[in-house]
């Protein structure tokens, strides 16, 4: 068992889990080395989104995602694998884990734009409602340079939502009270675990610092969308089993 109950117990009842560092310096050093080249070869490809808004990418503020980081690198393919991040999601939604998607989260030193508060199955509208992500950081991340911030509490009751439009994310924040805002600080290396109806924002970095992330967002097989109801979502290459217990 990777979490204790008292962990087990944190989590069910705020939504999210602090778990601190998950990567030894030289892992981490890699994956630092490969987010950064294949962010670049996806600006010369132009093949990266800005969520700030979804700008263009040389934007004044930017959100930079690129979707599917372990379909392009094979170093993030085999983090997706990680017996010790796995083993924390097999606590929380059991010994069959699916990827649902994976994606790198880039903010720029003194120009990365913010993501409004949002639950992530607002979009996503799986069912069941059990999917776990794990956001982890290659840098040290604080409430100044973009770190998670969450409502304690949140994914107990979903609040749907959609884009106004293409263009932009859905802000909650009329909605909510974000004074119960809590700063998930991270090492670099660290990572933190929230449930797909937990309600989470990332505010601008204006610092000289730069906050690279990797989000990976896992499953149980079985799992359908909306759109997609009647079918169950296919085992592939995309959506790998990562763990199963027949």
């Amino acid at each position: 068992m990777a979490l204790t109950q008292d962990q087990l117990d944190f989590f069910w009842k705020n939504g999210y889990l602090s778990f601190g560092s998950v990567l030894e310096e030289e892992h981490l050093d890699l994956l630092r080395r490969e987010y950064d080249a294949e962010f670049e070869k996806a600006r010369r490809a132009q093949s990266v989104t800005n969520l700030a808004g979804n700008h263009g990418i040389d934007d004044k503020q930017q959100m930079l995602q690129i979707m599917q980081m372990s379909e392009r690198n094979i170093h993030f393919r085999h983090l997706i694998y990680s017996e010790r991040i796995l083993d924390v999601v097999q606590d929380i939604i059991g010994p069959n884990i699916m990827l649902f998607h994976d994606q790198a989260l880039f903010k720029p030193a003194h120009t990365g734009g913010p993501v409004f508060w949002h639950q992530d199955n607002a979009y996503w509208r799986c069912r069941p409602a059990t999917l776990v992500s794990c956001w982890l950081t290659l840098d040290d991340v604080d409430k100044e340079n973009g770190a998670m911030q969450v409502i304690p509490g949140s994914h107990l009751k979903p609040l749907w939502h959609e884009r106004e439009n293409d263009a932009d994310l859905f802000n909650a924040e009329d909605y909510i009270e974000t004074s119960r805002a809590v700063t998930i600080d991270l090492p670099a290396g660290g990572c933190m675990f929230h449930h797909c109806q937990t309600l989470h924002y990332t505010q601008p970095n204006t610092t000289d610092r730069q906050r690279r992330a990797f989000a990976m967002h896992f499953m149980q097989p079985g799992t359908t969308q909306q759109e997609n109801r009647s079918n169950r979502i296919a085992v592939s290459f995309g959506h790998p089993v990562l763990r199963m217990n027949i």
